[in-house]
């Protein structure tokens, strides 16, 4: 429970201790021992407090995957400084209001990362080229810079200083204020501790097995909660590796998975298909990884059959990264098709307003559901008995495991019937084509099911025809368009702008 538990630096240190030379991070070409991201934090964490840094303090983060943002966080989290992790998706407007809304008062950042000029969009974000300590537009930023000249600053801080704060940081403390993508509203600020996020990820490597002798392979982003506790707090508490790539060459992430050899996979499968269609994959030796969720670069004997009939998992923000999860990778039952798993330790779970078939919205509670919405009341975040509304619509079946139906709000109300945005796209799927779902006003029905095919052409009588064996006729979208991938309207975040999808029926 908050204030007993570890926190980030005695994990850290603990580590350190245990497994100096074992390496805490593999990213390309660049890796970080646990002795090594110990010292350069501790480091780091000095020239911190030189620039007024300590418990309370904001410190934000614009760094892709690497040791970069590894060391800033773990440099920021031993001096009780809150980290706040910074899209490398966000653009100018949000990085202004999420600096304000945030209350930053210390970003480190790269200076770009690929195609994005990160000193061009501060500018713009704080419309001034050249940030000498104060700006209107964030008053309260007072440093902008990047880890490099932070580290110099380390000397002018006492070692007996920083080894006093470190000691006052509680597990009740805040850890992170991580924002949520923002699918169709301004993003939220959530407020994790310490205590909560760890606790979270040891029970979670329990029931999925990860310890210190594996290495996994994640590509979910730091600065998201998956990668951030799923993933890389979840790596520090096991003990073991996470490996990651930002490379652009599929070519060169097949060679970091051949030599480094993950044991486990996690994160987005959709984003590792190009390594599986890439021309020397055939020839690949990918038998290491044998657990996880990444089934196209999987070894082939661990891969399913068919996904759906393996336990999915159900993740949030709000939840600390993973809900719903079970460590039984084999094959399910049929009548299990589409589970979810169950309930993480430590979450109660209820499932309110129920239909006739049992689908009604989830709520959470626990000690490791986030402490709030940053700025926002508790009366905002949670009702009068502790209970934190998802917006997941869910059913469960006689042995508890959990099926995941759509959003409440990504509901289609159609001639007086609901029509889950979730089973159009999935049923769309298992056609062999991407389909982006919404609602579009109408007249007489009040909103019609419109899908977005992700691909240059379409007959749609014939896709009409074949989603029949799949959804009932109410169901099958009435607006059909296609979309070539390259035209799909998109967040900076890389999620799919619904709000513009709907607009695409009207032009």
């Amino acid at each position: 429970m908050p204030g007993d538990s570890p926190t980030v630096g005695e994990i850290l240190r603990q580590q350190a201790h245990s497994r100096p030379d074992h390496p805490l991070l593999v990213c390309d070409g660049d890796r970080i021992s646990y002795a090594e991201a110990e010292s350069r934090s501790a480091e780091l964490a000095r020239g911190l407090i030189a620039l007024g840094a300590g418990k309370g303090t904001h410190v934000g983060l614009l760094y892709p995957n690497g040791t970069e943002f590894v060391v800033g966080m773990l440099a920021a989290a031993r001096i009780g400084a809150v980290v706040v992790p910074f899209s490398t998706f966000v653009t100018a407007r949000e990085l202004s209001e999420q600096l304000v809304h945030g209350d930053v008062g210390i970003l480190l950042n790269a200076e770009s990362f690929r195609s994005h000029d990160y000193v061009q969009r501060l500018a713009e974000a704080l419309g001034d080229s050249e940030f000498d300590g104060f700006c209107a537009a964030a008053p309260q930023l007072r440093q902008v810079c990047g880890i490099d000249r932070v580290y110099r600053l380390a000397e002018s801080v006492d070692a007996a200083l920083f080894s006093a704060m470190e000691d006052d940081v509680d597990g009740s403390d805040v850890l992170a204020i991580v924002y949520t993508s923002g699918s169709a509203s301004t993003p939220k600020g959530v407020v994790h501790t310490h205590a909560a996020l760890l606790g979270h990820q040891q029970n979670l490597n329990e029931i999925r097995g990860l310890t210190a002798t594996d290495k996994l392979f994640c590509n979910s982003p730091f600065f998201w909660i998956g990668g951030f506790g799923f993933g890389l707090l979840a790596t520090l508490v096991a003990g073991s590796t996470l490996v990651c790539s930002n490379a652009v060459d599929p070519a060169a992430t097949l060679d970091l998975l051949e030599a480094e050899k993950p044991t486990m996979t996690n994160g987005f499968a959709a984003a590792v298909a190009h390594l599986a269609d890439h021309p020397s994959f055939a020839g690949r030796d990918l038998s290491s990884m044998r657990r996880g969720n990444l089934y196209p670069i999987m070894a082939p004997d661990a891969r399913p059959a068919d996904p759906e009939l393996r336990h999915n998992m159900l993740g949030m923000t709000e939840a600390g990264s993973v809900l719903l999860i079970s460590g039984d990778e084999a094959d399910q039952p049929e009548q299990r098709r589409g589970s979810f798993g169950k309930p993480a330790p430590g979450f109660q779970t209820m499932i309110i307003e129920p239909d006739s078939s049992g689908v009604g919205e989830l709520c959470i509670r626990g000690p490791y559901v986030m402490q709030g919405y940053y700025k926002r009341s508790r009366e905002d975040c949670f009702d009068a008995d502790g209970w934190f509304h998802t917006g997941d619509l869910v059913r469960a079946d006689a042995d508890g495991f959990i099926y995941f139906v759509g959003r409440l709000s990504a509901m289609i109300k159609t001639a007086g019937a609901n029509v889950s945005a979730a089973e159009v796209e999935k049923a769309i799927a298992k056609l062999g084509m991407v389909g982006h779902v919404v609602g579009i006003p109408d007249a007489e029905r009040g909103e019609l099911v419109a899908a977005v095919i992700v691909q240059p052409r379409l007959d749609e009588t014939a896709l009409r025809e074949r989603l029949k064996d799949e959804l009932s006729s109410y169901k099958i979208p009435k607006r059909f368009l296609a979309l070539p991938r390259a035209q799909l309207p998109l967040l900076s975040s890389g999620k799919v702008d619904t709000r513009q999808l709907k607009k695409l029926f009207n032009a």
